[in-house]
């Protein structure tokens, strides 16, 4: 039996990815480790409760002295880091918390997995979960990231992620430990927490609220379906070459007005109003700083390594997405009004 210690598995991308490995991996023991911030919700994984190889562990990776009791009394000889803060809005007001949790929580991981391996790491795995925005921004006609493209970051978020990178490396190149990283574009889907471009543009839309546009809308992402995106993490997981790091995109690129613009059809042909009546909700604001121009992902090593390829073409994704938000209206008002963490407040003392 491996014993897995998936970090931020309360969150969106995480809470997907615990929910692939327990139910794939019955042989395996998934501990799920998160410090049930706003954007950690258990809810997400309400029908994992129960399963005998799904264990959840609430601590902050910020705690070394926590992190490494949890190495050694679970017996962690892998991880999967997904835990970090996230929202580039929130890096320009509290740096600090973004340097404390991306950086020194890294840290503490990779020290922890050092002292508990101490060198005897056959099987061991620690992989580090990354994203595109350290490599800094595209132009227009520049070609998609690569592996090898230079970090450019931008933002506090990036930069910390970006020296997350660097510390999961060194610790490679230094001690010896395995690891793999990867880093990801934008994701969409399910149960991702309402602050972020999606989502908070289908809550607003149904409740016919303003969608706050930054500058011109002209900035482009790549969108990578969340679930493809786990799947990406399941092949790097076990089958990616220790050292190696693997981009994972989308291939799919959009401005994000023209995004906004798909999600307005959307959500008024589900909810049965005339085509274009909330496009008048559209409201353009002041760009925010430091706003990188495009992110785009080559993915070519992923696929031509391990025949990864997305499964969703981006307009059936986000039909798939609009429709979920629809049809659990009652999971986005509990979380948009907070009430989601009242329940687990009183269990583990958040």
């Amino acid at each position: 039996m491996r014993h897995i210690l998936i970090t931020g598995g309360a969150g969106f991308i995480g809470s997907h990815v615990v929910r692939l490995f327990v139910n794939t991996y019955p042989e395996y023991e998934i501990i799920n480790l998160d410090k049930l911030t706003y954007a950690g919700n258990l809810s997400n994984l309400k029908d994992l409760e129960g399963k005998p190889n799904y264990r959840f562990v609430k601590a902050d990776i910020c705690d070394f002295d926590a992190i490494r009791e949890i190495f050694d009394s679970l017996k962690i000889d892998s991880v999967i880091h997904l835990a970090a803060e996230s929202h580039v809005d929130r890096s320009i007001t509290d740096p600090f918390s973004f340097a404390r949790t991306n950086v020194m929580g890294t840290l503490n991981l990779l020290q922890s997995a050092k002292e508990a391996w101490k060198g005897n790491d056959d099987g061991k795995l620690f992989y580090h979960v990354s994203t595109d925005e350290v490599y800094g921004a595209l132009g227009f006609n520049d070609q998609p990231f690569s592996e090898e493209r230079r970090y450019d970051p931008h933002s506090p978020y990036s930069a910390s992620k970006a020296s997350s990178d660097h510390f999961v490396r060194a610790y490679h190149d230094t001690y010896g430990l395995p690891v793999v990283l990867s880093n990801c574009s934008n994701n969409y889907g399910p149960y991702q927490f309402p602050e972020k471009l999606i989502p908070l543009f289908i809550n607003n839309i149904r409740h016919n609220k303003p969608l706050p546009v930054y500058g011109k809308g002209e900035n482009i992402r790549d969108w990578l379906y969340v679930e493809d995106h786990a799947r990406a993490i399941d092949l790097i997981f076990h089958q990616g070459r220790v050292g190696e790091t693997y981009n994972i995109g989308g291939l799919n690129e959009w401005k994000n007005i023209d995004l906004i613009r798909v999600l307005i059809k959307t959500v008024d042909r589900l909810l049965e109003r005339k085509e274009g009546t909330s496009e008048k909700l559209i409201t353009y604001v002041t760009d925010r700083a430091g706003h990188d121009l495009r992110y785009a992902i080559d993915a070519s090593k992923l696929s031509n390594e391990l025949g990864w390829k997305p499964s969703l073409q981006f307009e059936e994704g986000i039909d798939h997405t609009v429709r979920w938000y629809l049809d659990h209206q009652a999971w986005l008002d509990s979380v948009t009004s907070g009430e989601y963490q009242s329940y687990y407040r009183k269990m583990y003392g958040v």
